[in-house]
């Protein structure tokens, strides 16, 4: 090497795929236990500090966790965001409390019954130690606080009855006039000063009693709904999302966006409204909508035809011009009965720098570049085997389930759900094969199909370089075994920090680290 020469790193591959553990489950299901309806699990969520995780039910339950393992040798915020990825942790939680955040209702105008499922819950700025938190059923959202609260156990009166004399009555409870009374051991105004109904002592006093003492502080965690943000909506509320300045978030149903402020719950505006004069003009509605992470005057909203809305809030007051469309051009000559079905996008989340969207539809996940809009730049087959069973899966509604999806913090992979409690995990660096098929259960990697590493295919001078994978997966898993529709992997998060995913199956929380 010459004195002068520059020393050029060699290009790093992409990552290496993950080898995923089983770290721990909540609410295990035993052999042949049925499954309560109310106790199946519809919203998972990590706060920004991947430290509490939040779980909503279809009973109208919020159950929360707190992290235990990093309690000693965590460092600062600051050491956190420069975390190693590849060094492997056991993060492991445990229950912290739950409250009932909605009930049934019944909508009398309409004769509409309103369940209390909930249908997603998003983390707020915490304070003063206290959680904050939204979380959402068809019509009402709620803004709660969860706060450890000391409760003082104060020690009763220690009374001898003998001191008391016959006919007289001593309570726990004392006022302030009697303290002082007491204190001096003298009654005021002769035998039997009656202070209330039931408190009574005879002349001289009662030396044997003694005031109450507190002993102990005991701390309980307290749940209360500071805000209720109700009456905005005509149709079922699918998102909420916060905006990143901290004031302000976001509700959407089938036709609409609405802006709240986290204080003002009798008041919000309608930013997106794609209601047609005519309901027979409509021909798609809203599916999923998220903030920017970043960027408080950016969000998206994605659409039952497949297409995504970036949308700029400094444009106009009622944002129905969106700022870029993302969508995909369907290939001549595939169309069919289901093809606008299987398109339509059942959830997009932002990744941690904003950059890139990830949206999952019924077949795919796609990844997509805000700055490119001519296509995704990267699309994985999760139901590609199921296309010759698309008849069957109309017939029985299975079609229409809304599988989400989520980013690692890092953005090197992607994951989402499936039948059979079965969940993906994709790398989407450019060049990786990372296909992994995971079962949430406690042997994750048991129903692993093994994907055949092949060089990714050259598009020469296209401009949208695709990547398709983990289409090689046929209808039955590794053991021979066909998949099952009636379980199903609807929701599941990425931890913001760390390889960890937190997926749910029916009642039960399955967590796993790599």
């Amino acid at each position: 090497m010459n004195g002068g020469d520059e020393v050029v790193a060699a290009p790093a591959g992409p990552p290496q795929p993950l080898e995923w553990k089983f770290s721990q489950v909540f609410g295990e299901r035993t052999a042949g236990e049925e499954v309560q309806e109310v106790d199946i699990i519809s919203a998972i969520e990590f706060d920004k500090s991947g430290d509490h995780l939040a779980t909503g039910d279809r009973g109208g339950r919020v159950v929360l966790f707190e992290r235990t393992d990093t309690k000693d040798h965590r460092g600062s915020r600051r050491d956190l965001e420069r975390m190693d990825y590849s060094i492997s942790r056991h993060p492991e939680f445990r229950y912290k409390t739950e409250f009932q955040s909605h009930e049934p209702e019944f909508d009398y105008l309409k004769s509409l019954e309103i369940e209390e499922k909930i249908n997603k819950i998003k983390w707020c700025q915490t304070a003063n130690g206290a959680l904050f938190l939204l979380s959402t059923n068809d019509k009402t959202i709620k803004y709660w606080k969860v706060q450890e609260k000391k409760v003082k156990k104060i020690s009763d009166m220690n009374v001898d009855p003998k001191a008391m004399g016959n006919g007289s009555i001593a309570s726990s409870s004392s006022s302030s006039s009697s303290r002082s009374f007491l204190a001096n051991g003298v009654s005021p105004d002769g035998p039997y000063n009656y202070l209330s109904n039931d408190f009574s002592f005879p002349p001289g006093g009662i030396p044997s009693l003694r005031l109450p003492l507190v002993t102990s502080h005991e701390t309980s965690l307290v749940a209360r709904c500071r805000r209720v943000y109700a009456h905005a909506h005509d149709y079922h509320i699918n998102s909420i999302s916060n905006n990143s300045d901290g004031e302000t978030f976001i509700s959407a149903d089938d036709l609409r966006i609405n802006l709240w402020n986290l204080e003002i719950s009798n008041q919000s505006f309608n930013i997106v409204d794609v209601k047609p004069a005519n309901m027979e003009d409509l021909t798609e509605v809203i599916t999923s909508a998220e903030f920017h992470p970043t960027h408080c005057n950016t969000l998206a909203y994605s659409s039952s035809k497949g297409s995504i809305r970036l949308v700029d809030l400094r444009q106009s007051a009622l944002c129905d011009s969106h700022a870029k469309l993302f969508e995909e051009q369907e290939a001549p000559g595939s169309r069919s009965f289901f093809t606008e079905i299987i398109a339509s996008i059942s959830d997009i989340k932002f990744g941690k720098d904003g950059r890139y969207i990830l949206s999952r539809d019924y077949m795919t996940l796609k990844l997509w570049d805000i700055n490119m809009d001519s296509g995704p730049v990267a699309t994985f087959q999760v139901h590609e085997y199921l296309r010759p069973k698309l008849c069957d899966l109309y017939e029985n509604d299975s079609i229409f389930d809304k599988f989400e999806c989520c980013l690692s913090g890092d953005g090197l992979r992607v994951s989402t759900g499936s039948y059979s409690n079965l969940f993906r995990v994709f790398g989407c660096v450019p060049g990786s094969t990372e296909a992994t098929t995971l079962e949430a259960s406690k042997n994750p990697m048991r129903r692993q199909v093994p994907t055949p590493s092949r060089p990714s295919r050259s598009l020469g001078n296209s401009i949208t370089r695709v990547v398709r994978r983990g289409a090689e997966s046929t209808g039955v898993d590794a053991n021979g075994n066909s998949f099952d529709f009636t379980t199903k992997l609807l929701h599941l998060a990425w931890h913001p920090t760390e390889n960890s995913i937190a997926c749910a199956a029916a009642n039960s929380l399955y967590m796993y680290y790599a």
